[in-house]
């Protein structure tokens, strides 16, 4: 070949010369830890089932929920989705709706009729769950997908905890919990209503269990000393929620005072304004500081729900409740300033928190820390073969946390089981922001879910906000960036000028050919979701 090299190679190709000779940085794949991942209480892989129903295969998103979550449907309403606020899109234009998501891929598997995968074969193991709320169906499940023979039992008439029984109808309808519960128990797990547990190693032994987890909530509410005459009608929240799973209605009056800032308080004043009642929150710090979520807080403004802020109830009497003004002191605690005021009242109802029941406990020596049980990192009490998980263990009360409480529990169980150590997995390096190259989004505003109309939101228990259209959840869905982690959009298959990325496949991603790459980094630069990384290849 007499030709000068330069017009030797095929246009467009440098095959005929092993540039990667002349490397000093080589690009790699990584698999980064999104932020919605890891901000899930439940350890959803969020960005994997995303990526599953951007392509329209739902079936598929609804598996990789389940594997972490047997509840979408119930998690896509009540869950308070701190993964959208740490969500990179947020950054750029507005965070993906993922709740959103997620409620619309778990009634779309209830209106199909799907069921979990099934299960592993039958260990021969049994294990007793004591409480049928968030914590205890998802251990159960969990564990039953193991293939060990599970029991639920609970005191209540119908399964669901706090779900049930804590969280009115407005934000979950029984009907969408009683489906979930259903395909549990259609999944092999036995559950026992009615069945008051008084003795857990009793319980343990006479029915042969190899292992227990509680998962018996915070049921119990908390105590305030306030001075009430015969005649005042004092009620707690848990007892007012409770009973609205009756046949009758609470007996409250016109005028109700909630005292409390929390969630549970928003529910309450919420459940009595559409009673027919006039509610009044009374908190003793400011609106910004009070434990609810401020979309809650102005969802119940929107209701007719008044709010008296900086004030603690000071005496309650029959038809008026005193209230004194507080103030806040240089470290934001209230202090009391003495000057009182009279509110007509019928009814007080205090949602100060709850407390756990720890009576069934009495005969074990459990570790207790401020009325919480104490466990370790597995999930294990201070007895062995007992676990706990949910509301009566130190944390923050949710049902995303409680089914997270659950999965964890049940995977630390079975390693217990078979004699072995359960491993969390390794997670890679955080995908931050600043590693996405975003010029290839163009702006795309979150989709809004639509709601109950304001007129009907106040005289009804219908449910307020509504799912999304399979077209919205469709476009919300591609609205992820896939941080940190290859989705074959073939931009580094594409730009690379010297053909070193090698396409394997639908679902096999890429490999390089370090042979011909040459490091100049453009793949690295035109990866949109930051997969690539530029490492030295010093020789």
């Amino acid at each position: 070949m007499n030709k000068p090299f330069a017009i030797t190679l095929d246009v467009g190709s440098s095959l005929e010369n092993l540039t990667g000779s002349w490397r000093t940085l080589r690009p790699v794949y990584v698999n980064h830890l999104p932020p919605c991942n890891a901000t899930c209480p439940a350890g959803e892989n969020i960005q994997g089932w995303l990526f599953k129903a951007e392509s329209g295969d739902y079936r598929g998103a609804w598996d990789v929920i389940t594997n972490d979550n047997p509840f979408p449907a119930l998690m896509g309403r009540v869950c308070y989705h701190t993964c959208e606020g740490a969500c990179n899109r947020g950054q750029h234009d507005e965070s993906v709706g993922i709740n959103s998501v997620e409620r619309f891929l778990g009634d779309y598997a209830q209106e199909k009729g799907w069921d979990y995968a099934p299960a592993a074969p039958d260990t021969g193991k049994r294990i007793l769950v004591v409480g049928a709320g968030p914590a205890g169906l998802s251990a159960a499940y969990h564990l039953r997908r193991f293939g060990h023979y599970v029991k639920v039992v609970d005191s209540a008439e119908k399964a669901g905890g706090m779900m049930r029984y804590g969280i009115p109808r407005y934000r979950l309808p029984r009907e969408v919990l009683d489906k979930e519960i259903a395909r549990l128990e259609r999944f092999g797990v036995e559950i026992e209503l009615n069945h008051e547990v008084k003795d857990v190693m009793a319980e343990k032994e006479a029915g042969h269990f190899d292992a227990v987890f509680l998962g018996v909530g915070a049921h119990l509410a908390r105590r305030a000393y306030i001075p009430a005459g015969d005649a005042s009608h004092v009620m707690d929240a848990v007892t007012l929620l409770r009973s609205m799973e009756g046949q009758d209605a609470p007996m409250i009056g016109r005028r109700v005072v909630v005292y409390g800032g929390g969630n549970t308080a928003v529910d309450v004043a919420r459940t009595v304004r559409r009673l027919g009642a006039e509610p009044l929150m009374v908190y003793r710090r400011t609106e910004d500081r009070a434990p609810a979520h401020s979309f809650e807080i102005e969802e119940a403004k929107e209701e007719g729900v008044s709010m008296k802020w900086l004030s603690t109830v000071s005496s309650a009497n029959e038809g008026e409740i005193w209230i004194e003004k507080m103030t806040l002191d240089a470290d934001g605690r209230p202090q009391p300033t003495g000057e009182l005021e009279q509110i007509k009242a019928d009814s007080l109802v205090l949602a100060l928190g709850q407390e756990t029941d720890l009576t069934l406990l009495s005969k074990l020596d459990l570790k207790t820390e401020k009325g919480s049980v104490v466990v370790d990192q597995s999930m294990m009490t201070s007895v062995e073969g007992i676990f706990a998980g949910g509301d009566m263990v130190p944390g923050d009360r949710n049902v995303t946390v409680a089914i997270g409480h659950g999965k964890l529990a049940a995977r630390t169980m079975n390693a217990w089981l078979k004699g072995e150590k359960y491993e969390h997995p390794v997670s890679g390096p955080a995908a931050t922001f600043d590693k996405l190259n975003t010029w290839y989004y163009s702006d795309a505003p979150k989709t809004v879910r639509p709601m109950l109309e304001l007129a009907r939101r106040t005289d009804t228990f219908d449910e307020v906000v509504h799912g999304l259209t399979e077209e919205n959840a469709l476009f919300e869905a591609r609205r992820c960036m896939s941080c940190g982690n290859c989705f074959e959009c073939d931009n580094c298959y594409g730009v690379c000028p010297d053909n070193a990325v090698i396409k394997l496949g639908d679902g096999q991603k890429f490999v390089i050919n370090y042979d011909y790459c040459k490091g100049c980094g453009i793949c690295a630069n035109e990866c949109p979701c930051g997969a690539i990384e530029m490492e030295s290849d010093a020789k």
